[in-house]
Order: structure tokens, then sequence, then C-alpha cells
């Protein structure tokens, strides 16, 4: 009795949830479509399609270069990744561990790739890559999509390495480890959880990046994302079954990554720990 007066008390909780309601059942009625029109024959003026076809992703296969497409998807990807991780792995242990001038102004520096819109610095960054004749290859889509996704990874990163306590390293050289066997005997092993996190957000950033790759893909260098917008809105007559079947593999494609991501990265570890201060 207290619970449902407590509700009719609060009329703004009815508007909440059925503000989130609409936007549900929205959401639900715009991937049902596509996904049903890409199966159907053809739909028109009627509740349902007059019949179901599979032949439309075969289309989209052959005549959209489907394979093509994402086989220049995942090379982009890992490169992408490994390069991230190469490079934003030692720039997070100089943040966590060394205390230098500049550093909060270097750590902002950081940010801003991610905290801006991509077109605001993909312009300029597209212009000096067409410069140097790197744009409209997989190379520049590469060099574009490491922009953001290197202080992506030194962002990930420096909270894992920040709760490695330091006297760890200490012992290891005070056995006589180098700098090189401390990174790769004693700081990798502990650090393949944050590495594995790092690598599955930036995979998940790099698949659905648009901008970037836009701006600085060729022919033979475009992903999916970036297929997927050409096939919509280029010069030409497409089935409009035949790009929501693209639309479909583009999708899932990236629900499952976004699966793979929440399996193995725990959020909680993505905030940076407070240090102790002594008493």
């Amino acid at each position: 009795m207290m619970a449902s007066r407590a509700v009719i008390a609060r009329p703004s909780a009815w508007l909440v949830w059925g503000a989130v309601a609409f936007f549900l059942i929205n959401l639900f009625g715009l991937v049902a479509y596509v996904v049903l029109n890409s199966f159907s024959t053809q739909w028109f003026g009627t509740w349902l399609p007059d019949g179901l076809t599979t032949t439309w992703y075969t289309t989209a296969w052959n005549e959209l270069s489907l394979f093509d497409v994402l086989v220049v998807t995942l090379e982009v990807a890992i490169a992408v990744v490994v390069l991230s991780v190469v490079i934003g792995g030692p720039c997070a242990y100089a943040l966590a561990r060394r205390q230098f001038p500049g550093k909060k102004l270097l750590t902002v520096l950081f940010l801003l790739p991610i905290l801006m819109p991509p077109m605001t610095y993909g312009i300029p960054l597209a212009t000096v890559l067409y410069k140097f004749d790197l744009a409209g290859s997989i190379t520049g889509v590469i060099i574009a999509n490491l922009v953001p996704s290197v202080p992506f990874v030194v962002l990930t990163m420096t909270p894992f390495i920040e709760q490695i306590d330091p006297k760890i390293e200490a012992a290891a050289r005070m056995c006589g480890a180098s700098t090189a066997a401390v990174f790769t005997r004693v700081l990798a092993p502990l650090l393949i959880p944050g590495m594995l996190a790092a690598s599955i957000l930036v995979l998940v950033r790099t698949v659905g990046m648009f901008e970037l790759t836009f701006l600085t893909a060729g022919p033979g260098s475009q992903t999916l994302v970036v297929s997927l917008y050409e096939a919509m809105f280029s010069a030409g007559i497409r089935a409009q079954q035949a790009v929501d079947a693209m639309a479909v593999i583009y999708t899932s494609s990236m629900l499952v990554l976004l699966v793979i991501a929440l399996r193995f990265v725990n959020p909680t570890q993505l905030v940076t720990r407070l240090k102790e201060t002594p008493t």
C-alpha cells in the first residue's frame, strides 16, 4: 500500500519509465525492420513481407565484395591493436611510475583525441596523410586510427600498472634482472588483463570508427562501416535488402565484439585506484 502511494506520489518515475519503454520499443522496431527486410523478397505496404529469402546476403557478399572488406577490416583492426599496445604500454608505464615536469599537461594531451570529435582533427590529419601519399591506403587508415587508439590504451592500462606494487620490480632488479627482463618476465604476465582489456576495447573502437577511416580510406582500404555508408549513399541503384543485409552483418560483428569485451573487461578496473597516503 505504501509502495503504491509512493509511486502515485512520484509521477516523474512514470515519465522516466515511459521514456525508457518508448526508446526500447522504437529501437527494437528499427532493428527488427532491418533484419526482416534483409530476408524479404519484397515488402510494400503490408505488415509483413511477401516472402523470405537469403539471396540478399549472397548478393551483398558478391556484389559489394564483403569478403575483401572484412579482410581489410581485420587487417586494420589487428594492426591498430598491436601498434597501440606496443606504443601505449611504455607511455602508460611512464605516467604511472614517474613524476616529471609537464606530466599533467601530457595527460591532458592524451585525453584530447578521445574527448574531441574525430572530425575536428580528422580533416587536418587526412590533409597531412594525403600530402605524404599515405592516405588512400591501408597504412594511412592504420595511422589515422592510431591517433585516438594510443591514448585510449594509455588511459586504460595506467590503472592496471598503478595496482602493481613497485616493490616487485625493485626485488627483481635486486636479484640482477635487467630492464628488459623486468618488463618481459615480471610486468608482462601481471599486465595481461590490462593489455587484454585495452586490446579488446581498441578493437571495438577501430571496427566502429567511421570518420577517420572515411577521410583516409581509398577504394581498396575501406573497412566495413565505410563500405556500408558508401553502399547506402554512393551513386548507383542498389537493392535496399542487400544494404540491410550488410548492415545486419556489421551489427552482428559489433555485437560479438561487445559481448567479448564485456566478458573479459571489468569496467571497475578502468577506474584509477587512489593511492593511499601514509598516516
